[in-house]
């Protein structure tokens, strides 16, 4: 597994007139960890600057297992499912402080080349990061919540 991890506690702004964590601030918990793990792969703030190159979001989809409350503790964990010259499809996995997964997000980013404005390439460091941590768990079984699609099912 991805050595990866991003860890937070949920503060009072995020917590709505529910009492739990609002649905909003699992995605923006679930956008802190991708560009901490964007980071991760080396297009942190020097990265992006040298290789003149970023990331952009093209769709996610986040499912809700377990609530969350006001300080509790959580860490995102992120897994490469897939990757091509220019896309990475990423799945983040946000565990409670007793390990149980309260909530995913799966999403497909799109590289950019910066002084292009257009999809390009990821750079070759950037690239064999990405290709070492899909190597760690492209054996491994994909997550349920992988490939859903929402929608009414009718007998």
């Amino acid at each position: 597994m991805s050595s990866f991890s991003y860890k937070q506690t949920v503060p009072s702004e995020w917590v709505d007139y529910n009492g739990h964590m609002n649905d909003a601030e699992y995605n923006r918990a679930f956008s802190l960890a991708t560009d901490a793990f964007i980071d991760w792969i080396g297009l942190d703030e020097k990265g992006r600057e040298y290789f003149q190159y970023t990331v952009f979001t093209l769709e996610t989809h986040t499912c809700y297992l377990k609530e969350m409350h006001e300080g509790g503790a959580f860490d995102v964990s992120a897994r490469v499912l897939d990757y091509d010259a220019k896309r990475i499809h990423l799945f983040l996995e946000m565990h409670n402080a007793d390990g149980e997964v309260v909530a995913t997000l799966e999403e497909m980013l799109m590289g950019i080349d910066q002084n292009e404005g257009r999809p390009a390439p990821l750079p070759e460091e950037v690239a064999n990061n990405v290709k070492a941590e899909y190597d760690k768990v492209s054996d491994q079984e994909q997550p349920k919540q992988v490939g859903r699609t929402i929608g009414i099912r009718r007998k």
